[in-house]
């Protein structure tokens, strides 16, 4: 059955319908109130379409379809088939930032608390995203400080020896020890913590309050002093949230600009009336994935059922594939030429940022009406139990401020799309926030491990410092202890030494490690620092063909940076000078060797006269080039002959040389 056909099958209920390419692959999702009418659609504007509209229909062969029982259930599957499918001509959220939730590890027998980006199913107990991001890590730091749940990686399904120093300053129950906790005791302290997070203080304030009068009691002062703090800390957070109810509400405003087929998106996020954070989107080469689906720019109306169907034209000439990809296929928008449509982008955006989300703002503002706004904000009311508003403002107050977004928006365009240098500390906070670091990277080191075959290992440590390499402290180290090739024991011999130095010194240490390599040399590097004590040291590698950062402790969520950003250009900046200078440094080496070995290898000549020789003429070639009476000067005359003679047969091709080939 060919497509035409296949099209006269389809039932006329709701639902959503998925085009597929000669390889069977998914290249195109979209919904439909009335599957029939929606598909038919397409052949509408087939025979009228330019070259860049008939891509689609050129490519597609087959279409499949699954039914539901409403609009709503439509919206959702449509969302979930583009995240899961990837279809090329749908508009595809690429964002190399999410917001971060806090995570307690409820299945565990002593839960941690973490910050995390990505939710998973794993029987844990997620809350936030928060806004701004760091939120997230100062919420966890208070709680360390004031409930005493850990984050650490100790393995607490058992016990050790001794604990960590999160106990001793007084951030840690101590779970990892016997007899300083216990199982009841610390679930009491999760349950407070997930009244904190939850947002429900008055119950964790008189659950506070009874055990701290029951502890002053039983004479167990220390005790209720600590359930003191923790209701002064609750008290201080309830003062905080009174005074950030009497603003607004939330709402989230988007702006855009588009060029040359290019479009920058900006996402600011308003709490209680006041904006705490923005969120950047880019899209190159838009028509390259990006396509409306024939009726996606006009509302869903039933008389489309009773439009003439009409067949494409063979005459008409082919689209040229240089030509790209269309952007809208209803006639509606191909009036504009294949031009970006609005519209069309902002319906998909919105739905592929709210559907899944847990949390969604009562107020969201966008630069351009869309089709299915009421539909979309319908469905996201009923998900989340509250009103939810979609509004395109035209004037007042709220257009100003939809307005100063795409002012922003125009911004980030420039600087993105128009290689603009943003300023250092922008990079720092970029480069924080994808590698979830607590602090604003000051100072970070580089090593990597260089060699040929194992013969001649060193290794580099370059330094980065406040925006610039600084070269006054660069370290080149000769691995001792490692014979053959083992490039992880090498990057544990190297770490391991220079921290246990800086130890010794009490100097402090970097901000962040870096890495050149991959999970292998990350392992190794932790090891190292873990042996002499060392575990909260900020930790990352990047490896060099595929250009991912691995963070230490979030190895299964690597950061994959797009290739413009300016932190991965800073990140491949620091690594290929660590690279540079460990070359250069083994270069170095061998070359030593091979001129003493080289001069060695004469008859005659032991490490004392090649000593003699270098210092006299400066280097083998100076010894080359020199004649017999220079070299009588240094050596008896003996010794010069020979010398003389094994150059002389070097030169003719009858000695032998080893040839060597540089890897690192």
């Amino acid at each position: 059955m060919d497509l035409h056909q296949k099209i006269r099958t389809l039932p006329t209920q709701p639902g959503c319908y998925l085009y597929k390419n000669a390889e069977g692959e998914v290249i195109y999702v979209g919904k439909a109130k009335n599957l029939r009418a929606r598909v038919r659609s397409y052949f509408l504007e087939a025979s009228q379409a330019n070259a860049k509209t008939g891509t689609l229909m050129r490519e597609a062969i087959d279409v499949e379809y699954i039914t539901v029982a409403n609009e709503h259930e439509a919206l959702a599957l449509e969302n979930n088939l583009i995240k899961q499918k990837k279809p090329r001509f749908n508009i595809l959220l690429r964002d190399d930032k999410t917001y971060p939730y806090i995570k307690l590890t409820m299945n565990d027998r002593y839960p941690k608390v973490f910050v995390t980006r990505r939710l998973r199913k794993d029987g844990g107990a997620y809350y936030g995203p928060y806004f701004p991001g760091n939120l997230a890590y100062r919420l966890v730091d208070l709680i360390h400080r004031s409930f005493l749940i850990p984050s650490c990686k100790v393995d607490l399904s058992r016990y050790h020896p001794r604990a960590c120093l999160q106990y001793y300053i007084k951030r840690c129950l101590g779970p990892c020890l016997e007899g300083l906790t216990t199982p009841d005791a610390y679930r009491e302290t999760i349950r407070d913590v997930q009244l904190f997070l939850e947002g429900r203080p008055n119950e964790l304030e008189q659950s506070l309050t009874k055990r701290m009068e029951a502890a002053a009691e039983a004479q167990q002062f220390e005790m209720a002093a600590r359930l003191r703090d923790q209701i002064v800390t609750v008290h201080q957070m309830q003062d905080k949230q009174r005074m950030a109810s009497a603003d607004n509400e939330d709402a989230d405003v988007f702006g855009y600009h588009f060029e040359n087929e290019m479009l920058a998106v900006n996402l600011f996020h308003m709490r209680s009336g006041k904006i705490v954070d923005r969120r950047d989107f880019f899209w190159e080469d838009l028509p390259d994935s990006l396509l409306d689906a024939a009726t996606e720019a006009v509302s869903e109306v039933d008389e489309l059922e009773a439009l003439p169907r009409m067949e494409p034209d063979p005459a008409a000439p082919a689209p040229e594939i240089g030509e790209g990809i269309a952007i809208v296929q209803h006639a509606a928008v191909s009036e504009m030429g294949g031009a970006f449509s609005p519209g069309v982008f902002f319906s998909a955006l919105l739905k592929q940022l709210y559907l899944d989300q847990s949390y969604v703002p009562r107020s969201v503002l966008v630069p351009v009406e869309f089709p299915d706004r009421a539909l979309l904000a319908e469905a996201l009311t009923e998900r989340t139990g509250k009103r939810i508003e979609i509004l395109a403002p035209q004037r007042g107050e709220k257009r100003s401020l939809v307005d100063l977004v795409c002012q922003n928006a125009k911004q980030s365009y420039d600087q993105r799309f128009r290689v603009l240098q943003p300023a250092m500390k922008a990079i720092q906070e970029a480069l924080q926030d994808a590698l979830t670091l607590e602090e604003l990277p000051r100072r970070i080191e580089c090593f990597d491990i260089s060699h040929i075959q194992g013969a001649e290992t060193v290794a580099s440590m370059v330094v980065w410092e406040d925006g610039a390499m600084k070269k006054s402290d660069y370290r080149k180290f000769q691995v001792k202890t490692v014979t053959g090739v083992d490039d992880f024991a090498s990057m544990r011999e190297v770490i391991q030494r220079r921290y246990k130095r800086l130890q010794e010194d009490k100097k402090p240490f970097p901000s962040l490690i870096l890495i050149d390599g991959g999970l292998g040399q990350l392992h190794a590097a932790y090891s190292a620092l873990e042996e002499i004590g060392v575990t909260l040291q900020p930790l990352a590698s990047i490896a060099k063909k595929e250009e991912i950062i691995y963070v230490y402790g979030q190895e299964n969520e690597p950061v994959v940076l797009d290739r413009r950003s300016p932190v991965l250009h800073l990140m491949q900046k620091i690594r290929d000078e660590s690279h540079r200078f460990a070359v250069t440094y083994h270069r170095k080496r061998r070359q030593m060797r091979d001129r003493d070995s080289e001069l060695l290898s004469i008859p005659g000549v032991g490490p004392r006269t090649r000593q003699r020789l270098i210092e006299h003429f400066g280097s083998v070639r100076g010894i080359k080039q020199a004649g017999t009476d220079a070299l009588t000067a240094v050596v008896n005359a003996a010794t010069a002959e020979r010398i003389r003679s094994y150059f002389a047969a070097e030169a003719s091709g009858d000695a032998v040389l080893p040839v060597l080939n540089e890897a690192s």
